[in-house]
Formats: C-alpha cells, structure tokens, sequence
C-alpha cells in the first residue's frame, strides 16, 4: 500500500469530478431564446408563450403562432407549438400541437 499526501488525494477528487452542469437561464431568457429559434425555424414571428415550465431537461414552452392570415383576422389559424429548451435555453426540439383560429376560445374542461 503506498501512502499520499493530502495534495495527492485533494488532486485525485478533483479531477475525478465532473464538469459542472450547465447553468439554467431563467425563465425571461428561456421565453426569449424560445421565441428567437422558433422564428428562425418556423420562418414566422410567434405572437405569444403561454406556458413556461422548468424540468430535469432544461425548459419546456407552449408558443402560439399565427400560420395562416385571413381577413377578418378573428379567422387566421393559429398553431400551438411545444418547445424544448436545455439548461442554457438552446432549443432541442419542438413539435406542433394544436390548430385553431384565433377567435376560438377553449371550451371548460378540452379543447
């Protein structure tokens, strides 16, 4: 058995860690960087995020989209899109949910 130092063992530890997690942005930043890939996925500007939530993966976003414009607008279809952000707000995935038109209101207990 070979005997160390303190120096010795602290450098063992140390190097034995792993890197740190990567910090979460907070959710202002996670809304905003939600909505900035999207736009640039999408090629569309998204009106609104109507949910936010963090999870063990980062963020999870719910963003409303205007996908097609029609006169009157109360008729324009809308999308839901469910976004996934990592720690850092990049964006992982996204998939869209819902359509409706945007004078659609949800009915009490669905959609």
């Amino acid at each position: 058995m070979r005997a160390t130092n303190g120096h010795e063992s602290e450098k063992r530890r140390s190097s034995s860690r792993q890197e740190p997690a990567e910090e979460r942005v907070s959710a202002p930043e996670a809304i905003r960087s939600a909505l900035e890939q999207l736009t640039v996925v999408l090629g569309r500007v998204p009106e609104s995020v109507s949910a936010l939530k963090p999870t063990e993966e980062g963020w999870e976003a719910e963003v409303e989209v205007e996908e097609l414009e029609r006169v009157p607008q109360t008729s324009s279809v809308m999308a839901s899109y469910q976004v996934v952000l990592d720690p850092a707000g990049k964006l992982l995935a996204y998939e869209r949910g819902r359509r409706y038109t945007r004078a659609q209101i949800d009915r009490a207990g669905g959609r």
